[in-house]
C-alpha cells in the first residue's frame, strides 16, 4: 500500500472506529488494513491508535497527525478538482442521505437528469428521518428541512417551504373546523418529534405580524414524516407539514385545508456537508444541481 492510500485508511479508521468497517469501505482485507497502520506507526516513530476488543481510538499523536492527513488529502482533492476534466467530467461515488419525502418527491423523481449530465457518478442514496453523523458513516452530504443546529456541517439553504395544517374529513366532522388560531387549543394534533433529542414540535402561524407557537395536545406521536402523513389521514389529528407532501391529499379530498387566512413562517431546507473537508467535484456538482432542482420548485431563495 502506498504512503497516499495509508493516510486514506487511517482517516477513514479514525473516522469509523474501526478497522474492519474501514477496510470494508476500502475494499480491502482487515489484515491488509492492521499491517498498514503498523507500518505507517513504524515509519512515524509513534503509536497513533488505542485499540480495545469494542474501540479504536486516537492517541494524542494520532490526533494531531490525522488532522494533518484531513488537511492534506482535502488539498489533494481540491487541486485534482482544478484540472478541467476533473471539473467538467467528474467521477466516483457519491453517497447521500435524503429526509425521506425530499427523496421520493422531489430529488429522485429528477434523478435520470442528474446521470444524463453526470454519466460517471455512481450514486449510494440513504433515506429517512433519523440524524446521521456524515464524517462516520462516510456520507458526503445530506438534505435535511429545519434550522441546521451542527456546526460541523457547512448549510446551503435551498428553499422555504410553505406549510399548511389540514385535517382529514373525519376528524373535522368529529371535532369541528378551527376559525382562528386560538381554537387550536380545543384540537388535538398529531404529534412529531425528534428521537434523537426528544423534541417535540409544535405549530407555528403568522398572527399579527409575528411569529406564534401552538402547542396541540396528542394521542399519537411519530417520528418519520410517512406516518405522520398516514396518522393525519386516518383521523388522528391536525398536522402541520409542507403544502407539496398533501397536494395530492388535498386535491382528492383526503384531507382539508384549515386556518388557510394565516400563514406559516415556512420550514427551511437546506444541503450540507461536513465543515472540515473540501467539496469535492462530484459534491460539488450534486449541490449545484440540486440547488437548481429545489429553485425550480419552490421559487429561488438567498441564504
Amino acid at each position: 500500500m502506498d504512503r497516499l492510500d495509508a493516510l486514506r485508511l487511517f482517516t477513514r479508521i479514525v473516522e469509523l472506529g474501526s478497522f474492519s468497517r474501514a477496510a470494508g469501505e476500502l475494499d480491502i482485507p482487515r489484515a491488509t488494513a492492521t499491517y498498514a497502520i503498523k507500518e505507517l506507526e513504524a515509519r512515524l516513530g509513534a503509536r497513533l491508535l488505542e485499540r480495545t476488543t469494542r474501540q479504536v481510538r486516537t492517541t494524542l499523536d494520532g490526533r494531531a497527525y490525522y488532522e494533518r492527513c484531513v488537511h492534506l488529502l482535502a488539498e489533494l482533492e481540491d487541486a485534482e478538482s482544478a484540472l478541467g476534466t476533473a471539473t467538467s467530467n467528474p467521477r466516483g461515488t457519491l453517497r447521500l442521505d435524503l429526509h425521506g419525502t425530499h427523496a421520493t418527491s422531489i430529488v429522485l423523481p429528477r434523478i435520470n437528469d442528474f446521470r444524463n449530465r453526470y454519466p460517471h457518478i455512481d450514486l449510494v442514496v440513504s433515506s429517512g428521518d433519523r440524524l446521521v453523523d456524515l464524517v462516520r458513516e462516510g456520507i458526503d452530504c445530506v438534505i435535511r428541512a429545519g434550522t441546521p443546529k451542527d456546526s460541523s456541517l457547512v448549510a446551503r439553504r435551498l428553499a422555504v417551504m410553505p406549510e399548511i395544517i389540514c385535517a382529514s374529513p373525519d376528524y373535522l366532522a368529529r371535532f369541528g373546523t378551527p376559525m382562528h388560531p386560538d381554537e387550536l387549543a380545543n384540537h388535538q394534533s398529531v404529534g412529531f418529534f425528534a428521537s434523537s433529542r426528544d423534541i417535540a414540535y409544535p405549530f407555528e402561524l403568522i398572527v399579527d405580524g409575528r411569529a406564534r407557537e401552538y402547542s396541540l395536545s396528542s394521542w399519537i406521536s411519530v417520528n418519520d414524516a410517512g406516518s405522520y402523513l398516514v396518522a393525519a389521514l386516518q383521523g388522528c389529528g391536525l398536522v402541520q407539514l409542507p403544502r407539496y407532501a398533501v397536494e395530492q391529499s388535498l386535491h382528492d379530498g383526503r384531507l382539508v385545508e384549515v386556518l388557510s387566512d394565516w400563514v406559516s413562517p415556512g420550514l427551511p431546507v437546506s444541503v450540507m456537508y461536513p465543515y472540515h473537508r473540501q467539496l469535492s467535484p462530484r459534491v460539488r456538482v450534486f449541490i449545484d444541481w440540486v440547488t437548481e432542482l429545489y429553485a425550480e420548485r419552490f421559487s429561488a431563495v438567498t441564504g
